[in-house]
This record gives C-alpha cells, structure tokens and sequence, in this order.
C-alpha cells in the first residue's frame, strides 16, 4: 500500500484595504506556489511556482491587494549577482520582480508595505541594477513578521478576513468557522503538481505603466 501524499501547507496574509489575500502553498518538497484570493467572492487565480524557499512570515500584501513583498531562497543562484537569497517586490500572484534587493543570506530579509506603494525592508544591499523598484518608495528598517492568529487549535494557520470571518487551513484545505462553530471548506489545495507558467506581460511592466486594476477575475478551485 503506497503511503498518502503529504498535504501541502498553506499561509494567509490579507490585503488591508482591499477584498484580497494571498496564498502561499508549500509542497511537493522544494515547491511554493502562489494564489491570489479574492476574499469578497472567495475566488482564487493560480500565479507563479517557485522552486526554492519564500518565508511567509517574512512577506506582506500591500493596502491595496495589487503588489507582493516576499524573501526568497533559491541556491542555484548562489553564485550569481542575485545571491541565493533575496527580497523583491512583484504584482501578485506573480514572482516577476519591479524591486530586488539581492540579501546573500536567510538572516533578516523581507519587510513590510507602509502604504499602497511604499515599504520598508529588512536589506543590506542596493537594489539589483535590472529590478530597482521604480515607482515604490523604499526605506530600510525592521519590521513585525506575520503569524497565525492561533484561534483555532490543530490548524497549520488562522486568521481574520476583511470582514472578520476566521479562516484557517489544515490538510492543504481552506476552512470557514462560521460564528456557530460549522467549518465549511473554502477551497481544497491538495493534488496539485508544479506548473510553472510564464507570467503575463503586464507582471513586468514599469509600476508606473500600469494602471490599478479594479475586478479581479480568478478562477475557482
């Protein structure tokens, strides 16, 4: 009898002033894979795989739901002027980076939005020449890491949404507990195999370039 296939592990972080999240799902092994969540309509768009480490904890969604500040360890890129670990700043779901602030090292890295396009993170090097975060004002600094809220015992993470529901994931399951104590499944994550995609063309445009885009059209799991 073959053993079950180890559940991903997913981490929330919401967006403060937009119906928007994103979902950082961890697994087989060496994959993360980004969702977009649109926490209004509660649907979900598939964005970058990475295969690597992003620390969660470490990342942050600005105001408005449409950039990812995330810390990034990859070793292929060890040897490179990258380095093998990073902070950048690219429009969610995807990895292509407007910012990069090569870091060299897991200590410290990744930071925090202080308005829809403004940051502070935890770097000790220039922006990489290629990726220098035109269009974001950017400070260096130390900042809170996210973490679960712990409401709900057992779960991988919880939290709040924007309208106070409490979310939490456990068993690569999106999960509701509705004010009567019913859990109800939001979206099942499991059974997934790494697909990397090329991001669209608009992942890479200048910040400027582009306007804020008012709907999100994702598509349900």
């Amino acid at each position: 009898m073959l053993p079950s296939p180890t559940p991903p592990r997913l981490f929330v972080i919401f967006a403060k002033s937009a119906h928007e999240a994103v979902i950082f799902r961890r697994g087989p092994a060496r994959w993360c894979h980004v969702i977009r969540w649109n926490t209004q309509n509660d649907t979900f768009y598939s964005g970058a795989w990475f295969k690597g480490r992003i620390y969660p904890e470490k990342c942050d969604l600005s105001p408005d739901g449409e950039l990812l500040l995330y810390f990034a360890h990859q070793g292929s890129r060890l040897r490179t002027s990258y380095t093998d670990a990073w902070t950048a700043i690219s429009r969610t779901p995807w990895l292509t980076a407007i910012g990069l602030w090569p870091q060299g090292t897991t200590c410290g890295g990744g930071g925090r939005f202080t308005n829809t396009r403004s940051a502070i993170i935890r770097a000790h090097m220039s922006a990489h020449p290629d990726h220098p975060g035109a269009g974001i004002s950017i400070t260096f600094g130390d900042g809170p890491h996210h973490v679960s809220s712990e409401e709900v015992e057992g779960s991988d993470w919880s939290g709040r949404d924007q309208n106070g529901r409490l979310v939490f994931t456990l068993n690569g399951l999106l999960m509701h507990r509705s004010a009567k104590g019913f859990d109800i499944c939001l979206a099942d994550f499991n059974g997934y195999t790494p697909d990397p995609q090329p991001a669209p063309p608009s992942a890479g445009r200048p910040l400027r370039a582009l306007k804020q885009r008012s709907n999100l059209r994702g598509r349900k799991k």
